[in-house]
């Protein structure tokens, strides 16, 4: 038998109509007319209200989340529509359903971001690592195919592997520090540090670098002393990966520039060079991993490709971030912010 609306109201109706005429039969005046017209009446308002509460408030929402779920076993997720709230409970029921298939739309999406991520991390480390591994496999199988009898070539050949093999340890140690860092299984250690004082201790670790190029390391303003409430070590991690891509992208000749904004509250630390800039569309993506603007040149410059993917999770530890402004052609200014040192307790003098 096929169950709805109309047919479970029409015997629904015709029950009451005939329970009613019968009712009415017991009369003495009730005529063969009355009775008749009493049929009719109770029959058509019985209908009209069986069927207008079996086809709104329960058939219909029955249907719905019928497809509902329907829906869900087939995992379309995506292709629900949200229902409004109402006082029905058997359209709060579809609520529920549909507010837990969006959960599972959310979690099927972060899943497959996450895979997307997986994979395209794979083959950048695999791509990474290969680089330096081959360079290195290459200079030694040379050496042991004979040119180790050459002591100019052998000393060449042994420069050249050791550093590919230099490139490959600074790789693995970016990773893993990438990795303890997202883990949490680096703590951050706060304290009041001297942000002047630990510029200038990196500047010192590259003036090798800059000379070569003869990039000019400084610091503007006055300030001679810069206090800030962080984690020093990771700070200085920050700024060496700063100032390290800074004079690797700067100009012969130009200017690698530090400055401190000293508000009430905060220290906006900025470094700016005078480098061949980044294009717009790139802006968003070079604080991921892997993530080259010019992939040819950037291998020829050097680094691990994971120096400003450090920067942005150090600085997420300091609930703050990397912002960086840039035009080609015109230089790159990376800066971010800290709160300023809290004022150190001290002991009250006894009278």
């Amino acid at each position: 038998m096929v169950y709805s609306s109309r047919v479970l109201a029409l015997l629904l109706a015709l029950c009451i109509a005939l329970i009613t005429t019968l009712f009415l039969s017991l009369f003495d005046s009730a005529s063969s007319g009355l009775l008749l017209v009493a049929f009719g009446i109770s029959f058509s308002v019985a209908y009209l209200l069986t069927f207008v509460v079996l086809e709104f408030l329960i058939f219909r929402e029955i249907n719905r989340i019928y497809k509902l779920v329907t829906k869900l076993k087939k995992k379309e997720f995506a292709h629900l529509d949200k229902q409004s709230s109402s006082l029905n409970p058997l359209k709060t029921i579809n609520e529920d359903i549909y507010s837990f298939a969006e959960v599972k739309q959310k979690e099927i999406d972060e899943l497959k971001k996450l895979e997307a991520f997986r994979r395209e991390f794979i083959a950048d480390v695999s791509h990474e690592l290969k680089t330096p591994i081959f360079a290195a496999q290459g200079f030694v199988h040379t050496l042991l195919d004979g040119a180790v009898n050459d002591r100019a070539v052998r000393t060449k050949f042994l420069k050249k592997a050791a550093k590919s093999l230099d490139g490959l340890d600074m790789l693995v140690q970016d990773l893993l520090t990438l990795s303890h860092i997202e883990t949490g299984q680096i703590k951050m250690h706060f304290e009041n540090i001297d942000l002047y004082h630990l510029t200038e201790e990196v500047f010192e670790q590259f003036e090798g670098k800059a000379d070569k190029k003869d990039v000019s390391l400084s610091i503007a303003g006055s300030e001679t002393k810069v206090m800030v409430y962080a984690d020093w070590q990771r700070i200085s991690q920050v700024m060496t990966n700063l100032i390290s891509n800074a004079i690797k992208h700067s100009q012969d000749g130009s200017d690698v520039i530090v400055s401190f904004d000293v508000t009430k509250k905060n220290v906006v630390t900025s470094v700016r060079d005078a480098g061949e800039g980044i294009p717009a569309e790139h802006l968003g993506r070079i604080f991921e991993r892997f993530y080259r603007v010019d992939k040819s040149r950037s291998r020829e410059k050097g680094g691990t490709g994971l120096g400003l993917s450090i920067v942005k999770h150090i600085l997420d530890g300091h609930n703050t971030k990397a912002e960086v402004k840039s035009e080609p052609g015109a230089g790159s200014v990376f800066s971010f912010k800290l709160p300023r040192a809290k004022p150190e307790v001290t002991d009250l003098e006894e009278d």
